[in-house]
């Protein structure tokens, strides 16, 4: 398969250039065109000399995702369903954050990233693996998530209003960012895509590309200690986050097949390294399950390992998956699951209300599509 341009960085390309004999500022040109501009083709590249476009389009792909389908929540959280070159699906999901004070719109808004085609993890509470494992996902199919959804605010931003009598909408700014903070906790586990993912989020971060600050990019990991060792040494200060789930080896190992492998004393020694190479607090993103993980004796080894690690705990009430038999806790034992940590003086939040009115739970919106598929043509 030819390569896409979108997996190359500036030093990869400038040296492409310079074999062309051609200026390196055209390579800076064509970065502008891609991540400012947010192009999908080589025409659209007006100021490069037409024999400039041949040659780029003879020796590089410029691949877009294509929207298969879009859910909105009614407290505006999006899902977005999109169509690779090879038929396969994945999702991400913007975030809005909180509204701003006096209730103006947030102006923060974080893009939820899938890294891999279904999932070989198997954790048992989760729609992605359902299928299995497909591949994992190239570096440019990992950015090109961003683009397609800023892509997609760009041309919402530039239609009419629908309200009778109300002013049009101005185009939105090409030029303007839209998703301006990651979290890497789509489909698939990011850190088993490791080169591909860190090629794609030194895109992103960079500032000829994405922009977003390492500081803002959140990368999820349901506990590869070696990989997690790994990103310790990159210089680059992203963040982490463990999808925990549960604070003991007997819990961890009921929902997560990847404790047998890394249990909870390999997977804290490698969070330790972590600390000590970063700095830098860890998250400990933690799927709230009724009658598997909520019971209040549950908070006692949690708080522990978040005093343990300086982590902060972020307390998700589980996301119904069809075809799993797992239920989220009432309302009141999510409260008082958050108050006995916050008692144990751990940092904590529950999340209340994101995108619960769609198919949030990951994974679960493109297993629904492949069914329906698969049943339309039978």
């Amino acid at each position: 398969m030819v390569r896409d341009i979108k997996s190359l960085s500036a030093d990869d390309l400038e040296a492409q250039f310079r074999d062309w004999k051609q200026p390196a500022y055209r390579a800076s040109q064509v970065m502008e065109w891609l991540y400012t501009h947010r192009v999908t083709s080589w025409d659209a590249m007006t100021n490069l000399p037409k024999p400039l476009r041949e040659l780029l389009r003879e020796n590089y792909a410029l691949r877009t995702l294509e929207l298969v389908r879009k859910q909105g929540a009614r407290d505006t959280t999006q899902k977005f369903l999109w169509r690779l070159a090879d038929q396969a699906l994945i999702e991400s999901v913007v975030i809005p954050a909180n509204p701003a004070l006096y209730g103006e719109a947030s102006d923060r808004h974080t893009l939820c990233v899938s890294t891999q085609v279904g999932c070989a993890y198997g954790c048992k509470f989760c729609a992605s693996g359902l299928e299995g494992w497909k591949r994992n996902l190239r570096a440019d199919e990992i950015v090109e998530q961003v683009l397609a959804t800023e892509r997609w605010h760009a041309s919402e931003e530039a239609k009419p209003a629908e309200v009778e009598g109300a002013p049009r909408a101005k185009a939105a700014a090409t030029d303007s960012r839209f998703i301006n903070n990651l979290v890497i906790m789509g489909m698939g586990e990011p850190l088993a895509n490791y080169d591909n993912l860190l090629q794609a989020l030194k895109i992103l971060n960079a500032p000829w590309g994405g922009g977003i600050g390492a500081r803002k990019i959140t990368i999820s990991t349901s506990g590869l200690a070696p990989q997690i060792r790994k990103l310790a040494d990159d210089p680059l200060q992203f963040r982490l986050a463990i999808s925990l789930h549960g604070a003991t080896d007997e819990t961890r190992n009921k929902i997560m097949p990847v404790n047998r492998k890394y249990p909870l004393a390999e997977l804290t020694a490698a969070c330790d390294y972590y600390q000590q190479k970063k700095e830098r607090m860890i998250t400990l993103e933690y799927i709230l399950i009724a009658g598997v993980n909520d019971a209040l004796a549950e908070t006692k080894p949690l708080a522990e390992l978040a005093h343990r690690l300086h982590a902060k705990v972020n307390l998700i009430p589980y996301n119904r998956v069809e075809d799993l038999n797992w239920e989220r806790p009432t309302e009141a034992v999510q409260e008082a699951f958050l108050a006995a940590l916050e008692k144990q003086r751990v940092i904590a939040t529950l999340r209340r209300e994101k995108g619960h009115d769609i198919d949030a739970a990951c994974g679960q919106l493109r297993l629904k599509t492949e069914r329906e598929l698969a049943t339309q043509q039978t």
